[in-house]
């Protein structure tokens, strides 16, 4: 019995310094690390916006990317659009409908450092659900904070997007 307390502790401090030597041969890199750091394509200058959605995903991408104001930096322009839908997808009795906004946006970068490569277009949508009642300023406040909410879901997705066209 003494014999098995004594191993008990030695055991576990091997199990221990095991799993740490395991652990300590993996390696975790951040998406913006390595060659995908380095690409100038992720230094973009901004077009002006022209409505709220798309100044709401102007500002996403400018967190997630570096603002260049250099004259060779590449351009991105955004387009977006939304559409209310009446109809969502679940169906109550309540007085509150629900409804859903979807925004869909295009963003377009060009290259502007003189070399006549096309630019890279990217679309993507996202949808974002509220509901309607018969308070017209609870109605304008929910769709509102549905399509920012849906412009940032949108926004992050064309990141992801410009992240993929870039790693190929």
């Amino acid at each position: 019995m003494s014999l098995s307390k004594a191993v008990r502790p030695m055991a576990f401090a091997g199990l221990l310094l095991g799993m740490g030597l395991a652990l300590g041969a993996c390696s975790f890199s951040p998406v913006y690390s390595g060659a995908l750091a380095d690409q100038p394509m992720l230094n973009l200058a901004y077009a002006k916006p022209n409505s709220r959605l798309e100044q709401v995903i102007y500002q996403e991408l400018s967190l997630r990317f570096a603002a260049s104001s250099a004259e060779t930096a590449p351009l991105a322009k955004v387009s977006a659009s939304r559409s209310v839908t009446t109809e969502a997808r679940s169906v109550t009795a309540n007085p509150g409908k629900p409804r859903a906004v979807t925004v869909t946006a295009t963003l377009t970068i060009t290259k502007r450092d003189g070399t006549q490569s096309a630019p890279v277009t990217i679309t993507r949508s996202a949808t974002a659900e509220y509901t309607h009642s018969d308070q017209i300023m609870a109605n304008n406040a929910a769709v509102s904070d549905a399509e920012e909410r849906a412009a940032k879901a949108a926004a992050e997705s064309l990141r992801l997007g410009v992240l993929a066209a870039l790693s190929r």
